[in-house]
């Protein structure tokens, strides 16, 4: 049983994981249409990439079909997803009448930067290897794919929205706060490790 459990985590061709590579492979079709200007085009790209990332989990749980390439692919998926969108949307020139405020794309991408880099030094320091979901990981989530979905839609339309400034500064909360507790959990495994490390020498 335990053999069989193994073969399934360490599979490669499964269908959750087929889903997440295609949200990889739509990340720079998005690319592309936003800086052709093709709003209307970008905004179904983004809908149907955003749609992959709620599908690939759902079968993996309900079908057992996680693994760990798809562990790494789903998160990789939407950091690219949401690095594309941020930064192609930040630009003035090609997005009008709404573009994402530079502060608000660096916080984003910053971090994302700051979450990766510490999930490689808890690896290195503490062999950690599970980095489960937090809420506020997931809230802050939601609202980051809400503004390029929401910057998109208004832009279609020509509409300069006041619901994009309060929509900004949520993402901008919901991002920071999600940080500070990573940060949080990192720092308590970090320190229930000492003890056992001591105990080990």
């Amino acid at each position: 049983m335990e053999t069989i459990k193994k073969k399934e985590k360490n599979e490669i061709i499964t269908v959750p994981n087929i889903i997440s590579i295609s949200r990889l492979v739509l990340s720079p079709v998005l690319l592309l249409f936003i800086l052709s200007g093709k709003t209307f085009e970008a905004l179904i790209i983004f809908i149907v990439a955003v749609s992959t990332d709620f599908f690939d989990g759902a079968i993996a749980r309900i079908f057992k079909q996680k693994s760990n390439l798809g562990a790494l692919l789903d998160p990789m998926g939407d950091k690219v997803l949401m690095t594309i969108s941020f930064i192609a949307l930040s630009i003035p020139s090609i997005n009008t009448p709404n573009v994402i405020p530079i502060w608000l794309t660096v916080t984003v991408i910053g971090r994302d930067i700051y979450i990766v880099l510490g999930a490689v030094l808890a690896f290195k320091l503490i062999s950690r290897k599970k980095f489960p979901p937090t809420i506020t990981g997931k809230m802050s989530t939601v609202f980051q794919m809400a503004t390029p979905l929401s910057i998109l839609f208004f832009n279609i339309w020509k509409i300069e929205s006041r619901f994009l400034s309060l929509l900004f500064v949520l993402t901008f909360i919901t991002t920071i706060i999600s940080g500070i507790h990573y940060t949080s959990i990192g720092m308590k495994w970090l320190k229930e490790s000492k003890p056992r490390n001591k105990n080990e020498k």
